[in-house]
């Protein structure tokens, strides 16, 4: 046997021992400390709405009753908000326009609702407002020139409202931001970093200048979150929003400015904490059911094809691994329209192994070595599985082209999980099975040839 066959036998040894890890339940993550090299990634499976629940949120545009709102002005709404989502770190979210006026937003396995909710609807209308020699007050609203410009000043009580007659000038807005991240300070309170473009980046390191000592109040949507003096030159466009923030709390803040202003201000019409969509118990019925149909598999492929059917069904288990390893790894989140595409995925892999063996029993049948048979029935069933898979990938491009353009992200998940295990299968049907083979042949060759019957021929 050519040493090329023991080389690919090592590294498919090598991938089942490395995916058999991954795929744990128990798996503790990837913790690296040697030196420069810190690696601390968890593995685990992430799970839908529809699995393990989360937050429904039911959003509307703002205006007042009457006016109409554009569908390019909803179009990005739904940009904008999808990209807050994304920030926060919830995987497979969904973020679906409703009517021409309401937006729909799932959020598996959201930790804090409240956080989440605010980072959405806030509007983001951040002001940088001279407030001279005035100290503002944290949490107290104020009157600034630019919301006055745009109309949307916020009106609270007389009681919130500093100085209610007294209009504060505006430097600079969120617009002259170019970023805005979370950082920790130096007694480990957290605060958001802002990074001023270029342009204003010269505007503020010349306005630091001419106004040291003098109040540069930062406002949010009306509201004073910081009022700091300015003691020196700030030339390289960095600035800090400091405060009493929590992790969530600045890392929402950071996500509100780091992606703009809603063009149109959004209302919650409706909250709701969803529940899994099958329910534990039903959960754990439907891996049953899916290990009890996987074993029927398994049982008829080495019934009717015997020593081959054997190491099919050592490649499936090898597939199943791989696919869940990807998953936690990508990560994928799991859906059920995900687990309908890896569960077609793996019927399209037991149909590879039947026509690489349904072609090498013909071989066979026609009295051709037992060596050369093995070889013709994967070569020559290649084609077929070839154009039957790639057909399946173009089908599952399209399907992810239209998730991605129309918000249907449960179609995108069976896009995915499909795909995924398209290539799998490709690759355990004619590497891992094709070279199973020829090492069993190596080894048992004369007992083949002696028990054809062993090949279901």
């Amino acid at each position: 046997m050519r040493a090329s066959v023991w080389r690919m036998l090592a590294v498919i040894v090598v991938i089942f021992a490395v995916v058999a890890w991954i795929s744990l339940p128990s798996n503790p993550g990837l913790h690296i400390n040697l030196g420069p090299i810190k690696i601390n990634t968890p593995i685990e499976l992430h799970q839908g709405l529809d699995l393990q629940g989360g937050l429904r949120v039911l959003l509307s545009a703002d205006v007042p009753a009457g006016e109409t709102v554009s569908s390019d002005a909803m179009s990005a709404v739904r940009v904008i908000v999808e990209n807050r989502v994304n920030a926060l770190g919830v995987t497979e979210p969904v973020v679906q326009l409703q009517g021409d006026r309401y937006l729909v937003v799932e959020l598996p396995g959201i930790q804090d609702p409240d956080a989440a909710i605010e980072a959405l609807k806030g509007t983001g209308l951040l002001e940088f407002v001279d407030g001279g020699t005035t100290l503002l007050p944290q949490g107290a609203y104020i009157r600034t020139s630019y919301s006055e410009e745009l109309g949307s000043a916020v009106e609270v009580d007389a009681e919130s409202m500093f100085q209610p007659d007294t209009v504060f000038p505006t430097v600079f807005t969120g617009r002259d931001l170019a970023g805005a991240g979370v950082a920790t300070d130096q007694l480990g309170g957290y605060e958001v970093t802002l990074e001023f473009t270029s342009e204003a980046s010269a505007q503020f390191a010349e306005y630091t200048r001419q106004n040291i000592g003098r109040i540069l109040a930062i406002v949010l949507d009306g509201q004073v979150l910081s009022s700091p003096s300015i003691e020196s030159v700030i030339p390289d466009g960095q600035a800090r929003i400091s405060g009493t923030f929590t992790l969530e709390e600045a890392r929402a803040l950071s996500i509100q400015l780091k992606y703009g202003a809603l063009p149109v201000p959004l209302a919650v019409e409706e909250t709701r904490l969803v529940g899994p969509t099958l329910g534990q118990d039903s959960v754990q019925r439907s891996i049953r059911a899916g290990m009890a149909g996987l074993a029927v598999v398994l049982l008829f492929m080495i019934v009717y094809y015997r020593v081959p059917g054997v190491l099919a069904a050592v490649a499936l288990i090898i597939y199943a691994l791989i696919n869940l390893s990807l998953y936690k790894i990508i990560p994928v989140t799991i859906t059920l329209p995900g687990i309908t595409g890896f569960l077609l995925s793996t019927g399209m892999a037991v149909d590879a192994n039947i026509l690489i063996f349904e072609r090498m029993k013909e071989e066979v049948r026609w009295g051709r070595p037992l060596s050369s048979a093995i070889e013709a029935g994967f070569s020559r069933a290649w084609t077929s599985i070839r154009d039957s898979n790639l057909s399946a990938i173009i089908t599952c491009v399209v399907l992810y082209w239209f998730g991605s353009n129309f918000g249907a992200t449960q179609v995108k998940g069976f896009a995915i999980t499909l795909f995924i295990g398209v290539l799998v299968s490709m690759f355990t049907a004619i590497v891992v099975t094709h070279t199973l083979m020829r090492v069993l042949f190596h080894f048992a060759g004369n007992w083949l040839r002696e028990r054809r019957w062993a090949l279901g021929a």
